[in-house]
């Protein structure tokens, strides 16, 4: 198992709670530009946030993750979950209408998993991959935020991490790039709730790990400090970016 599966299934519980939701208007498109609503495969679906608005458009939702903490963690009605390789599903050819990879490509967009998606999709069927890096609160909050990741977990994020930096756009498909309207997602979260959140970045929990207490605690003094009442909400917005096309014509 790699680190990666593992630093994401030693907090499966956490992601199930603190991750944000994608807009719904995400999926819309999506279903809007796949050729038929028959079926789509979450990969590394992690808590199924992708997966349960999949569920409300196609007839047959399929998610895999690599972590069986996650899937068990995962409170899915009508879809089948399923451990796997993201290069190596067990699905017959041709099977599939729509492929999605929510905050993950990153870790695995090699030659092989791109072959897979293209042996596994429909003449016709999408591939959409996105992805979100740091939220946007206000000026100091985030100024915290940015030291955090950039100073504080500095060498402490697994490979992979540059591309979400770099939007996608380091990533090579072997297929043409289409346009995706500019999606973001929004919560109103209290201090408490960005907290737990930070707390599942895989950066915090190895950094954790190699010094042997919490950097969050460390942080939320300063946090306190410009956030105001631990319990008033505030605006969170995450940008998102995307990789996403017709592999198989």
């Amino acid at each position: 198992m790699s680190e990666v599966v593992q630093l994401f299934g030693a907090r499966a519980g956490a992601y199930a709670s603190f991750r944000p939701h994608y807009p719904d208007a995400l999926f819309e498109w999506l279903a809007e530009h796949t050729p038929q609503r028959r079926s789509a495969l979450d990969i590394a679906c992690g808590n199924g946030q992708a997966s349960r608005p999949l569920a409300q458009r196609f007839e047959q939702v399929l998610g895999c993750d690599a972590s069986v903490e996650q899937l068990q963690a995962a409170e899915l009605d009508g879809v089948a979950l399923f451990a796997a390789d993201a290069a190596r599903q067990p699905l017959a050819d041709g099977q599939l209408d729509l492929i999605v990879v929510a905050q993950a490509l990153h870790w695995f967009a090699t030659p092989e998993f791109f072959a897979e998606s293209r042996r596994l999709l429909r003449p016709g069927g999408l591939f959409a991959a996105w992805c979100y890096g740091l939220m946007r609160i206000d000026q100091r909050i985030d100024a915290l935020i940015d030291h955090l990741y950039q100073v504080t977990l500095a060498g402490c994020w697994p490979q992979g991490r540059a591309s979400i930096e770099a939007e996608y756009g380091d990533l090579q498909p072997p297929f043409p790039r289409i346009a995706v309207p500019a999606f973001a997602m929004q919560a109103h979260w209290s201090l408490e709730q960005l907290a737990g959140y930070l707390r599942t970045w895989s950066a915090v929990q190895r950094w954790e790990r190699q010094h042997g207490h919490d950097p969050i605690a460390d942080l939320m003094p300063a946090l306190r400090q410009v956030w105001g009442d631990d319990r008033q909400q505030r605006r969170v917005s995450w940008p998102l970016h995307f990789l996403a096309g017709y592999p198989a014509g």
